[in-house]
């Protein structure tokens, strides 16, 4: 695997990280929450998943909250992200303001508009990405699930496989493991905003 920052990769490794991940209504973000939710608790790991989405079923901002711990969560709201990921400009606007500045930012670099932030920055075609490999934008929220573990190793690489095999349709199984494949094999360095 490619090596991430100290920041980055240091996410995996730590007892608590607060994760939000954001987008536009019908990009997936709230299944994606869900599947690192599923793998880092098959790493044996303590987690609290929450979402939100506006009133619009597609087009209005969406986002899914991961509390990933090795001990108990007594809070399951999120305080600050220690990893913000975003696939719209709507929602890296509307969430850059809780991400801290020890934090990781991964966003869709073709969507979003680069903000400024002092977090540790990484900008990647993800749907463009998505499309060119699996034929389908619609898998850019695994393509990104697979982005999230090369960079930060939050969750362990057959843990992540399995969720996305229980949780995604199975007449689509193929086409999203290949979109995972993409993700985990994108070098973190070749990516990385300085």
């Amino acid at each position: 695997m490619a090596q991430a920052s100290a920041t980055a990769g240091r996410l995996g490794s730590r007892r608590f990280v607060e994760t939000r991940l954001g987008g536009s209504g019908g990009q997936g973000v709230i299944l994606m929450g869900v599947i690192l939710a599923v793998a880092a608790a098959r790493d044996h790991r303590h987690v609290v998943q929450t979402q939100s989405y506006g009133p619009e079923a597609r087009g209005g901002y969406s986002r899914a909250d991961v509390i990933i711990a090795n001990e108990q969560i007594d809070y399951p709201q999120l305080q600050g992200a220690d990893l913000l990921v975003t696939l719209s400009d709507q929602a890296a606007k509307h969430y850059i303001g809780g991400l801290r500045r020890t934090g990781v930012f991964l966003y869709d670099s073709d969507e979003v508009s680069p903000p400024t932030v002092l977090a540790e920055t990484y900008a990647v075609p993800l749907i463009r990405l998505a499309q060119e490999i699996t034929g389908r934008s619609q898998s850019a929220n695994i393509l990104t699930l697979g982005a999230i573990v090369a960079l930060t190793e939050l969750v362990t690489r057959p843990s992540l496989e399995r969720a996305v095999a229980e949780m995604v349709p199975k007449a689509s199984l193929d086409l999203n493991l290949r979109a995972m494949e993409a993700g985990l094999a994108l070098k973190p360095e070749e990516w990385r905003v300085v």
